[in-house]
C-alpha cells in the first residue's frame, strides 16, 4: 500500500512539473493570437481575396460584413452580386447588380458584371447592350470588358438552335484584378 502511495505522489509531482499540452515545434506556423486592440481588415478587401481564391460563400459573408460597415454602396452591391453569381444564384445576382448600376451609373465594372449575369441567363441582346455601355464608360481600356462584348456580339450573330456552347466571361472589380467565371463540367 505504501508503495502505491509513493507511486501516486511521484506521478502527481511529475505532472505538476510538466508544462502540459502539446509541444509545438519551432518550425511549425500557427495562427497568431487574437489582438483585441488590433484593427480589422476591411471586409471588401477580404471578400475580393476570397473571390480570387474561388471561395464565393466566404466572400459573400465578407461582403455582407462590409455592407454593415460601408452601407449598400455601389461597390458593396456589385461585390455581393458577383459573389452570388459565383454561387450560381443568378436571380439574386441580377437584382443586386441592377441596384449597383442605379447607385453608380458611371461605373463600368458594375455594368460588365451585370452583362455577365444576363449572358448566363440567356438574355444575349440585353447583355450585349450592357457590355456596350460598360465598354463606352471604360473608354475601351479594359481587355475583359472588350472580350465580353466580343463574345456577346459573336453569340448574337451565330445564334442557333443547336447544342449550347459554354463561354468564359470575365467579371471585373474596382481597382486591379478580374475574376473569370467558368462552368464546372
Amino acid at each position: 500500500m505504501r508503495q502505491g502511495l509513493i507511486a501516486c505522489l511521484t506521478f502527481l509531482m511529475l505532472a505538476a512539473c510538466s508544462s502540459g499540452g502539446r509541444v509545438i515545434p519551432e518550425d511549425q506556423i500557427y495562427a497568431p493570437a487574437l489582438d483585441p486592440g488590433g484593427e480589422a481588415v476591411d471586409g471588401l478587401i477580404v471578400g475580393h481575396r476570397l473571390m480570387e481564391a474561388g471561395q464565393y460563400e466566404l466572400a459573400l459573408e465578407a461582403f455582407t460584413r462590409a455592407a454593415a460597415t460601408h452601407g449598400l454602396t455601389g461597390e458593396v452591391l456589385t461585390s455581393l452580386g458577383t459573389a452570388n453569381l459565383g454561387l450560381g444564384r443568378l436571380n439574386q445576382s441580377e437584382t443586386l447588380l441592377r441596384q449597383a448600376v442605379e447607385e453608380e451609373p458611371d461605373w463600368a465594372e458594375a455594368w460588365n458584371n451585370l452583362g455577365v449575369v444576363l449572358m448566363e441567363r440567356g438574355e444575349t441582346a440585353e447583355a450585349s447592350e450592357v457590355f456596350r455601355r460598360a465598354y463606352a464608360l471604360d473608354n475601351g481600356e479594359s481587355d475583359a470588358i472588350r472580350d465580353n462584348l466580343r463574345l456577346a456580339l459573336a453569340k448574337m450573330e451565330t445564334a442557333s438552335y443547336g447544342e449550347p456552347r459554354q463561354e468564359d466571361y470575365k467579371l471585373v472589380r474596382r481597382g486591379s484584378g478580374s475574376y473569370l467565371i467558368r462552368s464546372i463540367d
